[in-house]
C-alpha cells in the first residue's frame, strides 16, 4: 500500500543561535574541559611560512547594527597557494598552517579577528589564476542557511582585475563589497553587510 505523500514532512528550518557558540566554541562560552582550545582558534604557529596578517571585521544587519552573536569561519590556501587538504594534488601544503579558522566575535562589539597568512593564488576550474582570497562562512540567529562570501585584498589590484570569479559578477559596482581595506602593516578590515546599502555579495555554493 502506497503511503500518503504528507506522511513524512520536512522539519522546519532552524537558525544557528544562540546554541551554536556552545557547540562550536565551548571555551569561549565558558565551558571548559571539552577541548584544550576551541577548534579553529589558531591557524598559524611560530613555524608557519608566509606574510602574517590580521583580518578584523563585523557583520552588520540591514539597519547597520552589528550582530553580536555571529559565528565566522574561514577557509584559505597557504602562502604558496596550496590547500592543507588530502585532496590537494598540486604539491604539499605548509604543515604548520591549518587553512581553516573560526571566530565567534566579541559579544559586545561583534568584531571577529583572524590571525593568519596572506594566501597565494590558486587556479580556477579552467586553470586561470584566481586572486588571493579568503572564503568566509557566516551563521547567526536569523540566518537559516550559512552564508558564503569571499574576501579579496585591496593591495592586490592587478590580481583582482584578472580574477575569473570577480569578472563573472554581473553588477561590477558591487565588487568593492568583497575587497578588504588595508588599515596598516599586515592589517585588513573586512565588514560583512547582510542587507541594505553596501550589501555584501554572497555565493550559492
Amino acid at each position: 500500500m502506497a503511503q500518503k505523500l504528507d506522511l513524512l514532512k520536512e522539519s522546519p528550518s532552524q537558525t544557528a543561535g544562540p546554541y551554536v557558540h556552545i557547540g562550536c566554541t565551548p571555551n569561549f562560552s565558558g565551558i571548559s574541559g571539552v577541548y584544550p582550545e576551541d577548534l579553529g582558534s589558531a591557524l598559524v604557529n611560530d613555524k608557519t611560512k608566509g606574510e602574517r596578517i590580521t583580518v578584523r571585521g563585523q557583520v552588520f544587519d540591514g539597519t547597520g547594527t552589528p550582530l553580536k552573536d555571529a559565528l565566522i569561519e574561514i577557509w584559505q590556501a597557504d602562502a604558496t597557494g596550496l590547500y592543507p587538504s588530502r585532496n590537494e594534488t598540486r604539491g604539499k601544503a605548509d604543515p604548520n598552517f591549518t587553512g581553516w579558522g573560526r571566530s565567534p566575535g566579541d559579544m559586545e562589539t561583534g568584531e571577529f579577528v583572524f590571525e593568519t597568512v596572506k594566501p597565494g593564488r590558486v587556479p580556477f576550474a579552467d586553470g586561470r589564476a584566481q586572486a588571493p582570497h579568503i572564503t568566509f562562512w557566516v551563521v547567526a540567529r536569523g540566518i537559516n542557511v550559512g552564508l558564503h562570501t569571499r574576501m579579496y585584498f585591496e593591495d592586490e589590484a592587478d590580481a583582482n582585475a584578472e580574477d575569473p570569479l570577480l569578472a563573472r559578477i554581473e553588477h561590477q559596482v558591487r565588487v568593492p563589497t568583497l575587497i578588504a581595506q588595508k588599515t596598516g602593516t599586515g592589517e585588513y578590515r573586512f565588514d560583512i553587510r547582510l542587507q541594505g546599502e553596501g550589501e555584501t555579495i554572497f555565493f550559492d555554493i
